[in-house]
Formats: structure tokens, C-alpha cells, sequence
């Protein structure tokens, strides 16, 4: 048995680890391929029998996970957006969890056929929109920051509450209890689970902060300490009051996040990659439970048009309701409207909740677990395909932003930024002195003043249309620190900087390339030397257009400048930086970003198209 239990465990991370990777190689919703897996290792090849394996320990793991997961959630949500978008995530998470609830009811009821008790509880399962699938659409998509930050945060609290008002409808069910005695229930129930999800919360935060603060744990003990008490909290506060538990560890996350005496960097990066694998995980174990005999049960016609509903009626009903009176535009309304894939949380809810139903006798309880995937597997479908095309026909995304965050305001970088804006490239210019910044802000630079190594930066600075670095100080160890910080950002193959004194390569030199980035324009090109020949007016950084005369050759040989290639833009602004390693050759069309060194021999060999 024991043997059996280790092969199904690696079997498990095996699906996962390559349903992700094929997701990832062939640029589909990575839930897809889970589900997919799951049910062909599950049902079709018999592989996978979690029930069978793990027996009454698959639920409580599975709800554990998901706390965790929630932990994971609230350590991304910071106070200072809640100002701009509070007013909005409030009301959903109020009004628009009543009008989902309701209208989800009234589909289950008259389009499944289902009965009211249970049409109602799965009404109260699809009100959570899953974080699980949200947060991956958002960094594919990247709306604007208002946006962004409204979805993320109602796809992050809305968990707890989704999960609270299903197990109330539960309990409602199997007592038999009447409507006026359950709106007692249910305010009694959300008010206890408030109060003790707040407190142990808060308490977990504070003691995980005295024990770290006071170096009573090492820094690498931080992380499966943390671990522990986010599974004790998550127990402690469900055995004081039921479903509290991923509230209480949801708002650990939180305060946490929104503390200022503790880094909890390392923290967040080791739940990140916990999240990925835990997530892979539990979609493999959820969706090989399913059996034919339940998917039989399900009427799919009935179930398509459940799913239309709740995509094209419901969702947008709730947001419409919730935002009636906001500052968001109609194009942010519909955008938002367009959002609402179901995660792990609606499938972990609904096969715990169908389980103990079907024990109970509940006519059609087998019927909760198909209904609850297709919405699952309909939702991510028509969401992950269509939330791009839609946010960038609304004017609400960049999903490969070319605009270039300049760090360091010096004279090379000012005139780069300078050139940049006049081929249309969004730029930014960062430093610490607001003297240097002084200058470029009156000439109609984007600046911002403060220190990109503080903390999360990416929240206090806004990156719409931002996905390159250049660090461009004079201290290499800043320019180091700048670009593996905002690796986790923009992507390791979108950072760079000034190389080191001495560096003939990107293995040569006193940094290694896990420790920096990409090391900029060639061989050479110092900080003091791009910076002296500007201030000294010995050359000015121009843009030239490749064409079919002029070509890329003719400029090499050009005899009347010294050039040294900086960038290339492609037609529709396309970026590409010239670095230690890639060279690329412009072709007709493309504009040469070029640091010219005038000669004066005045001898000509061609007309550049633009300059």
C-alpha cells in the first residue's frame, strides 16, 4: 500500500509539473490541461484513485491547500490600492455576492431543473471567481492598474465568503431550516466568522513578526515556520468557528503584507512557487474523482445554456449592480464584466459539499460536482481566449509593453528618454534626487522620485506600458540590486545594465549573470564614458531609419560618424536592446537608436532616411 501511495504521489506531480509545461509551450490557461489530465489519469486510464488511496484525509488536505493558497493571495494585496478601488471591491463582495448568489440560484432552479435546496447551494458555490485563475489572466493580460487591482482583490476575498455562505446553505439544507430562520443563521454565522477569521488573522501576523523581528528563527527556518503556523492558524480558527480558517489565514496574509518593520520578500517568493505546485496538484486530484456516471447524470444541454447564463447574464448583472455609482468608465465596467473564471476553491467546495450530501440522501447531490467543473472548464475556456482580444480592442491592455524604465537620471539616460518619446516609446525616468529629475520633468519626461530597492516598487510606481529596465547608475552594485528586483516583474530577459569596468563578456567580470542583468550595448561602454561624451557635446544619441538604400551595412561604414548601436525599434514599436549578446541586424524599415560621435572628416558615404 505503501508503495502504491508513493506511486501515485509522483504520479501527481508528474501530471502537473508537464500539463503546466505543455500549458506553458503552447500558450493555453494552464487549468485546461490540469483538468484534462486529471480526468484522463482519473476516469479514462485509471491511474488515479485519490479516494481510494488517501481515503478521509483527501478532503482536510485539500482544504488545507487551498488555505494556503488564500495565505499566498493576501501576502499580494497592499492597503494603498484599496484607496482608489475599496468602494468598488466592497460592493462586490456585497452586492454583487447577493446578485450572483440569487441569479446563479434561479439559473440552477429553471435551467438545470435541479430542486430549490440544491439549486441554491450551487447559486452560493459559484460565487467565488477564483484567484487560482485570476491572477495568471491578470499578469497575461495587464489591464490597467485599477482595473487589475479591483479584480485581484475581489478574487482574493471573495473565497472566504463564497466558502462561509456554502457551508451555511449546507447546514440549511440537511437542518430542513425555514428562510427567515436561516437569514438569522446566516448573519449570525457571517458575524462570528468575521470576528474570529480578524482575530486569528491578526494574531498569527503578530506572533510570526516577534519571533522574526527578535531573530528568535534563523532566516532559513522563515519559511516552513511560517508554513506551520499558517496550518495551525487555518485549523485553529475552523475548530473555533467553521470556514474561518481561510479568512484568518487570508487576512494574515494581509497584515502581513502592509506591515513596514519586516521584509517578507523571501516569504511571498517561497509561496509563490508552493502555490504553483499545490494548485497543479489539487486540479489533478479534483478532476480524476470525477466518474462517467456522474458526468451521465448531467444533462449538457441544460448545462451549456447554465453556463451561458452565468457568463453573459449573471457576471455582468453583478458587476453593472456593483459599480453603478463608481468612477470606472463603461470600457472598465465590461472589462471587469468579462472576468470571472471559477478555480480551485468552487471544485475543492463543491466535491466536499456533494460528499456529504450524497451520505445524507439529497436527491441529485452527484449532479453538484459535473455542474460545478463545467463551469469551471467554461469559464476558463471563454475567458482565457477571449479577455486579451477584448481588453486590447477596449484600449485596456499591453500585454508586451516595450515602454523602457530608465533608473538613474544622468545625461545619456535624459537623452535617451528623449529620443525614445519622439518614436513613441513610453519611457521612465527614476531617481533619488529630485534635483536630477528637476530638468527632464519640465521638458515632459515621466519621472518619479524614490528609491526602486524599497518595497514593492511596481505598487508605488505606475508601469503601465513599462516592460524593459535599464539601470543606469554609476554604482554597478545599485544597478545589480535594480534588475534582480525587478526580474520578478519584467522577466530575467528584460533587464539590463550598465556592465562593470572590465567586463569583455557575460560570463567575464565580478558579476555573475544570476546576480545582474543583462549587461548593456557591448564591451566598453561605461558609465563615464556614455555620460562624458554627452555632457562634453562630443555626441548626441540619434534615431536613424534603416531603409533600402541606407542599410544597416551602409551605417557600419558610414565614415562620417562613430556610431555605437543602442537599440532597435521595429515597425509597430517593437524594442530590441542591444547587449553583450544580442546583436540584432536592422532591416529596412526599422529605426537605429545610435550614440554618434561626430567626425570631422566630413566624408559621406550615404544619407541616413531620418535623423
Amino acid at each position: 500500500m505503501s508503495e502504491q501511495l508513493l506511486q501515485q504521489i509522483v504520479l501527481i506531480l508528474a501530471c502537473g509539473a508537464g500539463a503546466q509545461w505543455l500549458a506553458w509551450r503552447f500558450k493555453v490557461p494552464s487549468i485546461l490541461l490540469l483538468l484534462v489530465t486529471g480526468f484522463l489519469a482519473g476516469p479514462v486510464f485509471h491511474l488515479l484513485d485519490p479516494d481510494a488511496i488517501m481515503g478521509d484525509a483527501l478532503m482536510p488536505l485539500v482544504s488545507l491547500s487551498v488555505g494556503i493558497i488564500l495565505f499566498e493571495g493576501g501576502l499580494t494585496l497592499n492597503f494603498r490600492e484599496w484607496k482608489q478601488i475599496g468602494a468598488v471591491v466592497r460592493n462586490l463582495l456585497v452586492i454583487g455576492v447577493v446578485v450572483t448568489w440569487g441569479l446563479g440560484s434561479l439559473a440552477a432552479r429553471y435551467v438545470l431543473g435541479w430542486d430549490w435546496s440544491l439549486s441554491i447551494l450551487l447559486g452560493a458555490v459559484l460565487v467565488v471567481t477564483g484567484p487560482t485563475v485570476i491572477l495568471p489572466l491578470l499578469r497575461h493580460v495587464r489591464p490597467s492598474r485599477a482595473v487589475g487591482n479591483a479584480l485581484k482583490w475581489e478574487g482574493i476575498l471573495i473565497d472566504p465568503v463564497g466558502a462561509l455562505l456554502a457551508l451555511l446553505v449546507f447546514e440549511a439544507i440537511i437542518a430542513n431550516t425555514r428562510v427567515a430562520e436561516f437569514s438569522t443563521h446566516a448573519l449570525r454565522g457571517f458575524g462570528i466568522t468575521f470576528i474570529v477569521g480578524m482575530a486569528f488573522g491578526w494574531v498569527g501576523a503578530r506572533i510570526l513578526l516577534f519571533v522574526f523581528k527578535r531573530n528568535l528563527v534563523p532566516e532559513f527556518l522563515h519559511n516552513s515556520v511560517t508554513l506551520t503556523l499558517v496550518a495551525a492558524l487555518f485549523t485553529g480558527a475552523n475548530m473555533v468557528q467553521h470556514e474561518s480558517g481561510l479568512l484568518a489565514v487570508t487576512i494574515m496574509g494581509v497584515f502581513l503584507a502592509n506591515q513596514q518593520s519586516l521584509d517578507v520578500h523571501h516569504i511571498i517568493d517561497f509561496k509563490e512557487n508552493l502555490r504553483t505546485l499545490l494548485i497543479a496538484s489539487l486540479f489533478i486530484l479534483l478532476a480524476s474523482r470525477l466518474s462517467f456516471d456522474e458526468l451521465s447524470e448531467l444533462d449538457w444541454s441544460r448545462g451549456l445554456l447554465f453556463l451561458l447564463v452565468m457568463v453573459l447574464v449573471v457576471r455582468p448583472v453583478s458587476v453593472f449592480a456593483s459599480t453603478l455609482f463608481s468612477h470606472f468608465n463603461i470600457r472598465e465596467k465590461l472589462f471587469i464584466s468579462w472576468l470571472a473564471p471559477r478555480g480551485i476553491v468552487a471544485a475543492a467546495v463543491a466535491s466536499i459539499f456533494a460528499l456529504r450530501l450524497e451520505s445524507a440522501g439529497v436527491e441529485s447531490a452527484s449532479q453538484l460536482v459535473p455542474a460545478t467543473f463545467l463551469v469551471i472548464v467554461g469559464t476558463v475556456t471563454i475567458y482565457g481566449l477571449t479577455s486579451l482580444p477584448l481588453a486590447r480592442a477596449l484600449g485596456l491592455a499591453q500585454p508586451d509593453p516595450q515602454g523602457v524604465l530608465l533608473l538613474g537620471a544622468t545625461p545619456f539616460s535624459i537623452q535617451l528618454a528623449e529620443v525614445l518619446q519622439r518614436e513613441s516609446i513610453d519611457v521612465l525616468l527614476v531617481d533619488t534626487n529630485r534635483y536630477h529629475l528637476k530638468e527632464p520633468r519640465l521638458n515632459g519626461i515621466p519621472t518619479w522620485h524614490g528609491n526602486i530597492l524599497g518595497r514593492n516598487p511596481e505598487e508605488s510606481v505606475n508601469l503601465q506600458g513599462i516592460g524593459y529596465l535599464m539601470a543606469l547608475t554609476p554604482n554597478d552594485e545599485v544597478n545589480s540590486l535594480a534588475a534582480i528586483q525587478m526580474r520578478s516583474l519584467f522577466g530575467k530577459n528584460s533587464v539590463f545594465q550598465l556592465a562593470p569596468p572590465g567586463t569583455s563578456s557575460e560570463e567575464d567580470g565580478p558579476l555573475s549573470s544570476r546576480l545582474s542583468g543583462r549587461f548593456l550595448f557591448g564591451p566598453g561602454q561605461s558609465y563615464f564614458l556614455l555620460n562624458s561624451s554627452i555632457s562634453r557635446k562630443i555626441a548626441r544619441i540619434k534615431a536613424t531609419r534603416m531603409t533600402d538604400e541606407f542599410t544597416f551595412d551602409n551605417f557600419l561604414g558610414n565614415q562620417q560618424q562613430i556610431s555605437t548601436p543602442l537599440m532597435v525599434i521595429k515597425p509597430g514599436g517593437m524594442l530590441h536592446i542591444w547587449d553583450f549578446q544580442n546583436q540584432p541586424q536592422p532591416q529596412s524599415g526599422d529605426i537605429m537608436v545610435h550614440l554618434a560621435v561626430e567626425n570631422p572628416n566630413p566624408a559621406t558615404t550615404a544619407e541616413p532616411g531620418k535623423s
